[in-house]
């Protein structure tokens, strides 16, 4: 009886003892997913060096140990000339500095061009003026150098009737003086554009300010092309309507100055059939 007493006391014990066995690996895999966690939001804000070195403590905590903090602590290599290879952000910049060096010849023969166009540009310039200075236009023409090229700026009223489109025959003859003075060699390429106010138009011919910019800009061209020496290949022609304005709609000097057909004379280094 007492034999089986004490069996019955033994396997109590026994049980009990099994019961807690299961808190050391739990212990054990919650400090790993701690040390995990810790080396994981480490390595987020450290140079290349340190990850390294932080490498070096993950693989011992796995690998290298018989527990989770059981683990050598990396060698620092204090010869880091020798060993440790240049930050990348030194490698980059000495890239960028050769990349520099290497593309400063083709950076100077550019300007050289872009002067030199720029000295063409002011030729053209000097001799479209001189034909408004000529026939007293200085308020109807304009030219200026803008990034773009040579832009030749012409008021509505000198081509056209409120509304319409199409040239007037009295000024079809300044449209081919123009044309003359388009005549180039070599050649480049011309946009013909055309603008209006915000005013609203709406007739027969056109229902919008859009489609009446587009078609000045097109019948404008087709005048200057009747010169048999402009070759038609250079040409092209856009209509913004009211959405490029020079000035201020609210005014009628300003809506004056925003009803206009440009001529933009491109330089040769953008041409692209050169």
């Amino acid at each position: 009886m007492k034999d089986k007493m004490s069996r019955r006391k033994r396997e109590k014990k026994d049980e009990a003892h099994t019961d807690e066995s299961w808190l050391l690996p739990y212990a054990d895999l919650l400090t790993l997913l701690l040390a995990l966690f810790i080396v994981l939001f480490s390595t987020s804000s450290v140079d290349a060096q340190r990850f390294q070195a932080l490498s070096q403590v993950f693989n011992g905590i796995f690998l290298g140990g018989t527990g989770p903090l059981d683990y050598q602590q990396p060698i620092e290599n204090d010869d880091h000339s020798k060993d440790n290879p240049k930050p990348l952000d030194e490698e980059k910049q000495e890239e960028m500095e050769k990349e520099i060096e290497q593309d400063k010849p083709v950076q100077e023969e550019e300007m050289i061009l872009d002067l030199e166009e720029q000295k063409e540009l002011e030729a053209i310039q000097s001799k479209i003026n001189a034909y408004i200075q000529k026939n007293d236009y200085s308020n109807k023409f304009d030219t200026s150098l803008t990034t773009e090229g040579l832009l030749l700026t012409i008021r509505d009223n000198v081509l056209f009737q409120s509304g319409k489109a199409e040239v007037r025959e009295a000024d079809k003859k300044t449209a081919k003086e123009l044309a003359v003075l388009l005549e180039m060699e070599p050649p480049r390429n011309i946009i013909i554009s055309g603008h209006t106010d915000n005013v609203p138009i709406g007739n027969a011919h056109f229902q919008s300010n859009w489609e009446l910019s587009v078609m000045r800009a097109v019948n404008f061209m087709k005048v200057l092309l009747e010169d048999e020496k402009l070759d038609p290949k250079w040409f092209s022609a856009k209509g913004y309507g009211e959405f490029q304005p020079i000035g201020d709609n609210k005014t009628e000097a300003g809506r004056a100055k925003n009803r206009r057909v440009e001529v933009l004379i491109l330089p040769r280094v953008k041409n692209v059939n050169d």
